[in-house]
């Protein structure tokens, strides 16, 4: 770990932000160039002290972890993300694979999007970011760990993951998946993380096997979608999905047609949203 250089860069990369690069209001007395520590330290789910002690030079060494949130709260590019690794002691995340790091475009137009769901996923399907509306509609994804990050392997696994798209969609849904995850494996390859869980969904689950000797192959995510909320009830959204030039990671964004009922849910989840949020900070 190169305390000096891990210091310098991260100073460097926060006063090269401004504060409409990440959402946040610019304030009519701000001093300091570029974003505060404590801006940062917020964006990336770190204590202010903690982030404060590495650009002094004195913090302990960032878990990968830690290193994906501030890559992810400066915005860097991959070749900026790799060398934050390398200067904090760690090898740099392999290319190919389904990084934590978010794709900096999807990241922007993310950070715009505050009153309608919105999340990035990997091509594994793992949540590798959501706004608070995605939160509230989806729950936190943020606990999962191992192969279960992947809601494809959820899918298959856990019947509680189907519950929320009505029961005579669901079989679709599992077609979709599979197909989705072949697309993939294509792209990375049997030895790739989607060819572990293409392993260990077919040692795991009789359907997905089934499945996956089909052979269907297509990345599209449904224009439509019913979605069921346990306190809100079902709620018709359109689907709209960006990807990155890879097909590595995808921007998903649900919206409700105007002047419908499940325009208003949407406005009320944001508001549960809100109320769940500040009973978990008490």
């Amino acid at each position: 770990m190169d305390r000096a250089e891990l210091a310098d860069f991260l100073r460097r990369r926060r006063e090269a932000l401004q504060p409409e690069d990440v959402a946040l209001p610019v304030g009519v007395r701000r001093r300091t160039r570029g974003l505060r520590r404590e801006e940062v330290a917020s964006l990336a789910v770190i204590s202010t002290d903690y982030y404060t002690r590495l650009e002094q030079r004195r913090g302990p060494q960032p878990s990968e972890q830690t290193l994906a949130s501030l890559a992810r709260a400066l915005r860097l590019t991959n070749g900026e993300r790799d060398y934050l690794y390398r200067v904090a002691g760690h090898n740099a995340p392999v290319s190919l694979s389904a990084s934590a790091h978010v794709a900096p475009a999807l990241q922007r137009v993310l950070d715009r999007l505050e009153d309608t769901p919105a999340l990035v996923l990997s091509d594994l399907e793992e949540t590798l970011v959501q706004n608070r509306m995605a939160t509230a509609l989806f729950g936190d994804a943020s606990g999962h760990t191992g192969p279960a990050r992947s809601a494809i392997h959820r899918w298959f696994t856990d019947p509680a993951e189907r519950l929320i798209y009505p029961e005579a969609d669901r079989d679709r849904q599992s077609r979709a998946r599979v197909a989705g995850l072949r697309v993939s494996y294509g792209l990375r390859g049997p030895r790739s993380r989607a060819g572990e869980l293409v392993r260990l969904l077919q040692r795991t689950s009789p359907e997905f096997a089934e499945l996956w000797e089909r052979h269907g192959v297509a990345r599209r995510f449904e224009d439509h979608k019913t979605l069921l909320h346990p306190e809100l009830g079902a709620l018709e959204l359109h689907c709209q999905a960006l990807f990155t030039e890879d097909q590595s990671q995808t921007l998903l964004v649900l919206t409700a047609p105007p002047h419908t009922e499940s325009e208003e849910k949407l406005r009320l989840l944001g508001v549960l949203g809100l109320n769940r949020f500040a009973g978990s900070d008490q």
